[in-house]
């Protein structure tokens, strides 16, 4: 049995159901690891060590009486800090929020408990999941394990952190434009965008209502599936939510990739102000393993990039000032830079605008979908490159390269992000695999074959 803090969901749930490990040894595993290190990383904004015990315990206590839930019963998780908690801290990393104790759980996270998850604590996050990283709010930037100077991504920061780390076996992450991707990316994870309306986001604080998507973040796509098995499904609470027929995802992934048509979409990373030559030939590796497992790879033409980028930026930018313009008006002050002076942009977008730039997103998604006509799934890079540093960090990064997660935000589609290997630096790169609407189980299929056939989920950093 590996570092207890390094085990997979997949693993520790066998060990725990073979009665070899105790879910008390595994969360105090967890906390010890938090303790030695996480004043270096500051992946959490609040431990509920006490709390989390006593759910350890009464785990431990059920599954001794053969009342074992699934294979999230005794697994440690942490919660983005966006996701209320009853009678925990929610701030939001905010100010704004800084006192704020909810009175009910977010109906995923009530999900996850109901599945026996265990809760470790908050996670650090990007102000409201949009305004960081900035050094001006009430708890410090959470840093990427593979290298302190490096952001890992955002806006769930410590969700990646964290996971990478070894301070906890899973996490919540939210997804807007690529809030799970790109810190799962940066940090060497795997997280998925599900697709929009699998999972509720009752008691998730809203950043833009008509993007916003909740999902898994974890070591490994089987790990992945355990986590969305448990939060996916029907909430009359959440007008966006859609009553599907929700599979069996681990036993989904079992099933064979060799007949899969996967369209490349290399056109939105190469060429141009692009991706990084060595993301190009990671890429390319993985094209290569994909291949050897008997998947046929078809280049595939989307819409422009840009455009998903600049009809997204309004989309977000309208609701998120939409959400925020009482706040912003009577307390600007409470809000960090970041957030502020993003938010701000917002108030200068107009109605007519907003109105357009949700027609040309219908427009975007049966382009994309005409796309797909011939294939299974899509797939392209997640990241141009590398983690930035701190000090390169902007205030204004929609002003660079359009994001390549945003058109799946677009689109409603599933897309999980997955490492591909590592650079000279020994930083992770990471690629996306993208799915039709609730057709979820193909997407983590495929990046479960793949991490199978890949020595990458061998290799943690060295914190």
């Amino acid at each position: 049995m590996s570092a207890l803090h390094h085990a997979t969901i997949a693993a520790a749930a066998r060990w725990i159901e073979t009665r070899d490990l105790s879910p008390v040894l595994l969360t105090q595993a967890y906390l010890d690891r938090i303790a030695a290190i996480d004043d270096r990383l500051h992946a959490y904004v609040l431990v509920a060590a006490d709390q989390a015990l006593a759910s350890a315990r009464a785990a431990e206590a059920e599954i001794a009486a053969g009342e074992r839930r699934g294979p999230m019963h005794g697994i440690p998780i942490g919660v983005k800090d966006i996701y209320n908690t009853a009678a925990m801290r929610t701030t939001c990393h905010s100010r704004l929020l800084f006192d704020h104790v909810p009175s009910e759980d977010a109906e995923s996270v009530r999900r996850l408990k109901q599945a026996g998850a265990i809760i470790l604590g908050k996670l650090a996050t990007h102000e409201f999941a949009f305004g960081g990283p900035s050094h001006d709010l009430p708890f410090p930037a959470a840093r990427n394990p593979w290298h302190l100077d490096r952001v890992p991504g955002g806006s769930s920061s410590g969700s990646g952190a964290g996971i990478a780390a070894g301070l906890c076996a899973g996490a919540t992450g939210s997804d807007t434009g690529g809030s799970i991707r790109n810190p799962a990316g940066n940090c060497g994870i795997a997280g998925i965008k599900p697709s929009y309306g699998l999972v509720s986001r009752r008691g998730v604080f809203p950043l833009a209502h008509s993007l916003d998507t909740c999902g898994p973040m974890a070591w490994t796509s089987e790990d992945c599936a355990l986590m969305l098995q448990a939060m996916a499904g029907y909430d009359a609470g959440d007008p966006a939510s859609v009553e599907v027929t929700i599979p069996d995802y681990r036993a989904e992934l079992q099933k064979p990739v060799r007949a899969l048509k996967v369209g490349v979409i290399r056109h939105f990373y190469e060429g141009r102000d692009g991706a990084t030559p060595e993301t190009v030939a990671l890429m390319e590796d993985a094209f290569r393993v994909l291949r050897d497992l008997g998947v046929t790879l078809i280049d595939v033409t989307l819409p422009e990039l840009l455009d998903f980028h600049a009809a997204g930026r309004v989309i977000v930018l309208s609701e998120a000032y939409a959400i925020h313009r009482a706040h912003l008006s009577r307390t600007p002050e409470l809000y960090g830079q970041f957030s502020r002076e993003r938010m701000r942009l917002g108030a200068l977008i107009t109605a007519e605008e907003y109105y357009q730039a949700q027609r040309f997103r219908r427009v975007l998604m049966e382009r994309t979908l005409k796309a797909m006509e011939s294939v299974d799934l899509l797939i392209t890079a997640n990241n141009y490159g590398i983690a930035e540093r701190f000090s390169d960090a902007s205030i204004f990064p929609y002003f660079g390269k359009p994001y390549l997660s945003m058109p799946f935000n677009m689109t409603g589609q599933p897309a999980l992000a997955t490492c591909c290997g590592f650079g000279v630096e020994g930083l992770p790169h990471s690629l996306q695999i993208i799915g039709r609407a609730f057709d979820d189980a193909t997407v983590l299929r495929l990046g479960y074959a793949y991490e199978q056939a890949t020595p990458w989920r061998a290799r943690r950093p060295g914190i």
